[in-house]
């Protein structure tokens, strides 16, 4: 029998896969494609920093970089340069939770909007460094900006649906790790 840890922790990966999946799902459908439509947020991304901030044992690299992936195939970018910029920038969340638990709310947005920031201007210097064409610098910011609003309520949702919260001072993870 599985303990409840375990089950818990596993229940939380296939659910992120599913969420992966589904967000996937909806970029692929053509609801506003006309020209000069505001840019939607990267959902994804918010659910992995913010999944990352609360409960790290959850998201393991390789389960990030494998959803990421298959989103890059499937939306025909460069295949792992998102993928890698992405679990790059989580597991620079993942070293600091330590650090960052103690932190308010405020304190976490602003890291996690520089983190979405960083992450949109070294994508850019890739593109640009191999001469790939991308879109315009105005509509990259503004996604980002939109998915800098969209996290509080990301972090919201899976607080209030899921129960994600930040590890307490001596909590322990399913194998007695303090976390």
């Amino acid at each position: 029998m599985v303990d409840a840890g375990t089950r818990q922790v596993w229940l939380h990966r296939l659910l992120f896969v599913a969420m992966g999946l589904a967000l996937l799902f909806l970029r692929l459908l053509p609801l506003r494609s006309e020209a000069g439509d505001m840019p939607g947020p990267d959902l994804l991304l918010c659910v992995i920093f913010a999944w990352t901030m609360r409960r790290p044992d959850y998201l393991p690299a390789l389960l990030i970089a494998a959803v990421v992936l298959l989103e890059d195939l499937v939306l025909m970018r460069p295949p792992g340069l998102w993928a890698a910029l992405v679990v790059v920038a989580s597991e620079f969340i993942r070293g600091r939770v330590a650090l960052t638990r103690e932190l308010n709310f405020g304190v976490e947005w602003l890291l996690v909007a520089g983190l979405m920031v960083g992450l949109m201007v070294v994508n850019r210097m890739i593109f640009a460094l191999f001469l790939l064409p991308q879109t315009n610098f105005g509509y990259a910011l503004l996604q980002v900006v939109m998915s800098m609003i969209a996290y509080p309520l990301v972090v919201f949702l899976s607080r209030v649906l899921l129960d994600l919260h930040k590890p307490a001072t001596g909590e322990v993870d399913a194998y007695g790790r303090r976390m």
